[in-house]
C-alpha cells in the first residue's frame, strides 16, 4: 500500500512540473524524493503546490528549513508593507499562513523536524500572524477613531491572551486558537474628529482582528478564532479592562478557567512593558494558590467524566486527544499537579507540558520512569494528531478509517503497517491511562467485595455523626462494634459534641461540608481501631478543627489514602507534630509520598537542599523567603522527628540533624539580611569580593550539636572590621561597625519576626561579652581580649561549648585559635571548683523545684546540667597540659577525649556518655509530647547516683540543695 501511496505521489509531482513549466535541467537538479514524500503524506501540500508555484520552485532548489520568530516577523512585515486595506490583508495573511504551514508539513513528512519542534513552529507563526495582523489594524483604527488613552495620557495598547495549546507553544497542525482580549485603562480615543469610549475602541479592533483570522475567504481562512474562554464566555464583552478582568476572576473565577489560565501566555510578552507585567501579577493569584490546593483533583475529575461521558455519546473512542490514554490525560496529570502545587512550587509555574514534566520528577511527584513513558506517549500522539491534520488541513484526532490515510500515520511513525501502528499506540494509551488513574482516577462507583461491603456499613453507621444534636446513646450503639471501653463512651460524646456544635457555626461552605460529611467516618472508624483512641481522637479532631474552613486540605486527607494511617501514628506518639500540624496545615503535605516521612536530609546536604528550596522565590519577595524558611524548617523538622518516633535514628543522630538544620537556616539568614543591608548601605570597604568578614558563634545546644525540638540559638555575633572603615556602593554610607550592628539587628529581626508560619527560631544573645549591656556584635580582637581578661568562669564554662556555626574557614579557624587559648589558660583547680559548686547551687536553688518522687532530668541533682558542668570542669582544668580536651565542644566527645588523655578511665568515660545519652533520649521523646522533664525519680535512679557520686569524687564534696 505505501508503494501504491508513493507511486500517486510521483505522478503528482510530474503533473506539477508540467503544469508549472519546471526546466528539465531543474527537475535533474532536485531532490525528487523528499518532494514525493511530502506530496504523499498531505493532500493540503499537494494544493498548496499547484495554487503557489513559487513554492514548489523554492523546494525544488532548496529543501525546507525551520524558520525562527524574527524570519516569521520581518517576512510578515515586509508582506504587509505593500497592503492597502483589509480585503487586501485578509489575501496576503492566508497566502503566507499557507505556505508556511505546507513547508512544515513537509519537515514533518520527512523527519526533518521533531514533533516539539513542529508544534513550537506552529506556536510560533499564529502568535506572528496574530500580533501582525493586530498592530496593522490599530493603526487604521487610531487613523479613524483617535488614539486610546487613559486619564494620565498614557497610549493603550490590546493585550492578546494565548490560551490552551498556542499559550504552551504546543499549537495542532490545523488548531483553533483561543484568544482573551483585555487593555490595561479606561478612557478616551484622542486626535479624531469625535472620540469614543476605549472599551468601544479595542471592542472593534478585536472583531476586526477576529474577522481577519477566521473568515472564509477564496484563500480560505488563517485561524478559526474561539473566544469563549473570555470571562462570562459568550454572553460577555469582547474586550475588558485590567480591572473588570481582576474582578471577574477574585470573585467569579471558576476551577475550569484556572485550568485554562495555566496555559496563557501573553502574546508578544515583554516583561519590561509595565502593562504586560500587571497582568501576569494579576492573573497568578487566580491560577496559583499559596496553598496546596487539593480541589482541583476533584474539579479536573469532574471534568474528565464529562469530557468522557460525551466520547461515549458521540463514538469518540479512537479520538487520540480525548478517547483514554490520549493527549487530555497527559495534559490533566501534569496540570493537576500544577493546580496542586504550583502556588508553592513556582518552578511549576510553566506553560509548556515538556517543561513541566521533569520537575515533577524532581520534586518526587512522579518517578522517572513515568516522566519517560509520559513525555514519549505525548510526542507520538502529538506526531500522530500532526499527521492526521496535516493529511488534509483539517481539525481532526479521530483515527481515520481510510487506508491511504492509515498508511500515511503508519510511515510518519516509523511502523511497518497499520497493526503495528495500533500495537505501538495501544502501548502508549495503556501506560498513560494506568498513571491518570493511580494520580487522578475516575471516582466511580463500582461493584464492590464482602470486604468493602462490610467496610461500607461500618462507616455508613457515622454518617450522621455531623449532626451536633447526635445524642449519647448514638455515639455509645456505634461504638459498640469497636474494642472501646464503655466506661470511655461518654467522655467520647462530650468531644463530639463540643466539638461540633463550634463547627455548625462555621462558614465551610457546601462543598467543605459535603468533603467533611465524607471524610469523618473515615477518621472516627480508623480511630477507634486505635487502643490509644482516648489520646487520639481530640488531637485528629484539633486537626480537621483547624482545616475545616480550608477545603483543599479536607479533600487531600480524603484523596491521599495513605495520609490517615501516617498521622494517627505520628499524633499518637507526639502531640507536639500534632499541634504543628494543626497549626501548619501544609506539613500535611510531607505525608503524601508513601514511605517518605522518615527519609531525613544527608547531614552535609541541609544548606545546598535550603538553597535549591529558595531558589524557586524571586529575591525581592523578602515575605515569600521568611516564610518559605519556617517551612522548610517545619517540613524537616517533621521528617526527623518521625525517624525519632519510628526508630529510625538515634537520639546522637536526632540532635545531630536538628544542628545541621539550624545552621542552615542560619546561612540563609545572614545572607538574606546581607543583601537586604547592603542594598541600603553598601558594604564594607575592606572586602574583598564576595567576602563578609562577618561569623557566627553558636553556644549551649547549638555550640555542642546537642539541639533539641524546642531548643533556643545562644548566638554571638563577631567581625574583623578595621577602626575607621566606612561602606562604599550603598545610597548611604555609615562606618563598618554600623553596618555590622545593623546586620546582627536584621538577623535578630528576621529570626523573631513571627509570621504566618510561626516564629523561625528564640535567639538569645546574653552570653555576648558583657551579657545584654554589651554590644551586639563585637570584633575579633575585644572578644579575645575579653575572654582572656574580663570573662568570668562561667562564662569561660559557656564557651566550652561554643563552636563557630557560619563564617569563612579562615575566620572560623582563627575562632578556635581563640577559643582554645582561653580554655588552655592555667586555672587554680580549687578556685576553679568553687566557682563551678558555687554556680551549681546557685542555678539549683534558682531552677529546681521538683516535688518529692519525682526527677528534673535537667536541673535536679544527678541530672544533665550536673553531667555538663562535670564536662566543663574537665575541661578547663586540664585543658592546659592536655589541649586535646579543648578540641570538641560536644559533651560525648569531651568524655572520649578526656579517656583518651588519661583524666577518665575508659568505663568512667563510658558511664558518663551513657548517663547523658539516656537523659538526652527521654528529652527529647518529653519534648514531642510537650510534656515537661519531669519522671518518677525511680526511673533514672541508677544513673543518677552515679553522675552525683562522680560530682562528689570531682568536687570532693557535695552541693547542698
Amino acid at each position: 500500500m505505501q508503494t501504491t501511496l508513493f507511486l500517486s505521489a510521483e505522478q503528482k509531482l510530474a503533473e506539477l512540473f508540467s503544469l508549472h513549466q519546471i526546466s528539465e535541467n531543474l527537475q535533474k537538479t532536485a531532490m525528487i524524493q523528499p518532494l514525493v514524500t511530502a506530496i504523499a503524506m498531505s493532500d493540503f501540500v499537494f494544493q498548496q503546490l499547484q495554487k503557489q508555484p513559487d513554492l514548489l520552485i523554492e523546494w525544488v532548489q532548496n529543501i525546507p528549513t525551520l524558520s525562527n520568530v524574527e524570519q516569521y516577523k520581518n517576512e510578515l512585515s515586509q508582506k504587509l508593507q505593500a497592503v492597502d486595506g483589509e480585503e487586501s490583508l485578509h489575501k496576503i495573511l492566508r497566502q503566507y499562513r499557507h505556505r508556511e504551514m505546507a513547508k512544515l508539513s513537509f519537515l514533518q513528512s520527512n523527519h526533518l523536524a521533531t514533533p516539539q519542534q513542529i508544534f513550537e513552529t506552529l506556536s510560533d507563526l499564529a502568535e506572528t500572524i496574530i500580533l501582525a495582523t493586530r498592530d496593522w489594524l490599530f493603526e487604521r483604527l487610531c487613523q479613524d477613531y483617535g488614539t486610546p488613552m487613559n486619564e494620565l495620557g498614557e497610549q493603550q495598547e490590546l493585550l492578546i491572551l494565548g490560551m490552551g495549546k498556542l499559550g504552551g507553544r504546543e499549537l495542532n497542525f490545523s488548531s483553533d486558537i483561543d484568544l482573551i482580549f483585555t487593555y490595561p485603562d479606561v478612557g478616551e480615543t484622542v486626535g479624531a474628529r469625535k472620540s469614543i469610549d476605549n472599551s468601544k475602541f479595542f471592542t472593534r479592533l478585536g472583531q476586526k482582528l477576529i474577522r481577519a483570522l477566521d473568515e472564509i475567504t477564496l484563500d480560505g481562512f488563517v485561524y478559526r478564532t474561539d473566544m469563549r474562554l473570555r470571562p462570562f464566555g459568550d454572553s460577555g464583552a469582547l474586550v475588558l479592562s485590567f480591572s473588570a478582568m481582576e474582578d471577574y476572576y477574585q470573585e467569579q473565577g471558576r476551577d475550569w478557567e484556572r485550568y485554562a489560565m495555566i496555559k496563557a501566555k501573553i502574546l508578544g510578552e515583554d516583561l519590561t512593558n509595565i502593562n504586560h507585567k500587571y497582568l501576569k501579577q494579576m492573573l497568578r493569584p487566580f491560577v496559583y494558590r499559596r496553598y496546596l490546593d487539593f480541589s482541583a483533583i476533584q474539579s479536573l475529575r469532574e471534568m474528565k467524566q464529562k469530557i468522557s461521558r460525551e466520547v461515549l455519546r458521540r463514538g469518540l473512542e479512537d479520538n487520540i486527544k480525548l478517547g483514554a490514554g490520549g493527549i487530555r490525560e497527559v495534559e490533566f496529570i501534569v496540570q493537576t499537579f500544577q493546580m496542586i502545587r504550583g502556588g508553592r512550587d513556582k518552578i511549576l509555574q510553566q506553560r509548556s507540558l515538556l517543561s513541566v514534566l521533569p520537575h515533577l520528577a524532581t520534586l518526587n511527584l512522579l518517578t522517572p520512569q513515568q516522566i519517560e513513558l509520559l513525555k514519549d506517549g505525548y510526542l507520538f500522539l502529538r506526531q500522530v494528531e500532526n499527521t492526521l491534520q496535516a493529511i488534509n488541513d483539517q481539525q481532526t484526532q479521530t483515527l481515520p478509517m481510510d487506508p491511504q490515510d492509515q498508511q500515511r500515520i503508519a510511515f510518519i511513525c516509523g511502523c511497518e503497517n497499520w497493526q503495528a501502528f495500533l500495537i505501538q499506540l495501544q502501548h502508549y494509551q495503556l501506560q498513560i491511562r494506568n498513571i491518570f488513574n493511580e494520580l487522578i482516577g475516575e471516582d466511580d462507583e463500582q461493584e464492590c467485595s464482602e470486604d468493602d461491603h462490610s467496610q461500607s456499613l461500618q462507616l455508613s453507621m457515622w454518617r450522621d455523626i455531623l449532626n451536633y444534636q447526635i445524642t449519647q446513646e448514638d455515639v455509645a450503639t456505634n461504638l459498640v462494634a469497636y474494642p472501646v471501653a464503655p466506661e470511655d463512651y461518654s467522655p467520647i460524646f462530650q468531644i463530639f459534641s463540643s466539638t461540633f456544635q463550634e463547627w455548625i457555626k462555621r462558614p465551610i461552605g457546601v462543598r467543605g461540608r459535603e468533603v467533611l460529611r465524607r471524610l469523618l467516618p473515615v477518621i472516627v472508624d480508623q480511630v477507634f481501631q486505635q487502643n490509644n483512641y482516648l489520646t487520639l481522637l481530640p488531637r485528629i479532631l484539633n486537626i480537621i478543627d483547624k482545616i475545616n474552613t480550608r477545603t483543599t486540605y479536607l479533600e487531600l486527607l480524603l484523596e491521599k489514602e495513605q495520609i490517615l494511617p501516617q498521622l494517627f501514628t505520628l499524633c499518637s506518639q507526639s502531640v507536639m507534630i500534632a499541634e504543628q500540624i494543626a497549626r501548619h496545615p501544609m506539613l500535611l503535605d510531607e505525608l503524601i509520598v508513601q514511605n517518605s516521612l522518615t527519609q531525613v536530609i544527608p547531614l552535609e546536604e541541609y544548606a545546598i537542599t535550603l538553597q535549591e528550596y529558595l531558589i524557586r522565590i524571586p529575591e525581592e519577595d523578602e515575605e515569600a523567603l521568611i516564610d518559605a524558611l519556617r517551612q522548610f524548617k517545619q517540613s524537616q523538622t517533621l521528617h526527623i522527628a518521625s525517624a525519632d518516633i519510628l526508630g529510625v535514628l538515634p537520639v546522637m543522630k536526632i540532635s545531630d540533624h536538628l544542628t545541621y538544620l539550624a545552621e542552615a537556616i542560619l546561612g540563609a539568614v545572614v545572607n538574606l539580611a546581607w543583601k537586604q543591608v547592603s542594598k541600603r548601605f553598601g558594604v564594607p570597604e575592606h572586602l574583598a569580593e564576595n567576602e563578609q568578614d562577618f561569623m557566627v558563634i553558636g553556644y549551649g545546644k547549638l555550640g555542642g550539636i546537642e539541639l533539641g525540638y524546642n531548643s533556643d540559638l545562644d548566638l554571638v555575633f563577631l567581625h574583623n572590621a578595621p577602626e575607621n572603615s566606612q561602606t562604599v556602593g550603598g545610597k548611604k554610607s555609615i562606618s563598618s561597625h554600623q553596618f555590622y550592628l545593623k546586620l546582627a539587628q536584621k538577623i535578630n529581626s528576621i529570626f523573631n519576626l513571627n509570621t504566618s508560619a510561626g516564629v523561625l527560631y528564640e535567639i538569645d544573645m546574653r552570653l555576648r561579652p558583657s551579657g545584654e549591656s554589651g554590644l551586639l556584635v563585637s570584633t575579633f580582637d575585644a572578644y579575645e581580649d575579653y575572654q582572656k581578661n574580663e570573662a568570668w568562669t562561667w562564662e569561660s564554662q559557656a564557651l566550652v561549648r561554643a563552636r563557630a556555626v557560619y563564617g569563612s574557614s579562615l575566620l572560623r579557624q582563627r575562632f578556635e585559635t581563640i577559643r582554645q587559648n582561653v580554655l588552655g589558660i592555667a586555672r587554680t583547680s580549687s578556685q576553679l571548683v568553687e566557682d563551678i559548686c558555687n554556680m551549681r547551687a546557685k542555678m539549683y536553688s534558682h531552677l529546681s523545684h521538683t516535688e518529692n518522687g519525682r526527677f528534673h532530668l535537667k536541673t535536679d541533682l544527678g541530672g544533665i546540667t550536673d553531667i555538663e558542668f562535670i564536662a566543663q570542669y574537665l575541661v578547663l582544668n586540664y585543658a592546659n597540659a592536655s589541649p586535646q580536651v579543648a578540641v570538641w565542644s560536644d559533651n560525648v566527645r569531651i568524655f572520649e577525649s578526656c579517656a583518651e588523655s588519661g583524666i577518665l578511665s575508659l568505663e568512667e568515660s563510658e558511664q558518663l556518655k551513657y548517663c547523658y545519652t539516656t537523659l538526652r533520649n527521654k528529652i527529647h521523646h518529653l519534648n514531642l509530647l510537650n510534656q515537661t522533664a519531669i519522671v518518677d525519680s525511680e526511673e533514672f535512679e541508677r544513673e543518677s547516683s552515679y553522675v552525683k557520686s562522680t560530682w562528689k569524687r570531682l568536687f570532693q564534696r557535695e552541693v547542698n540543695a
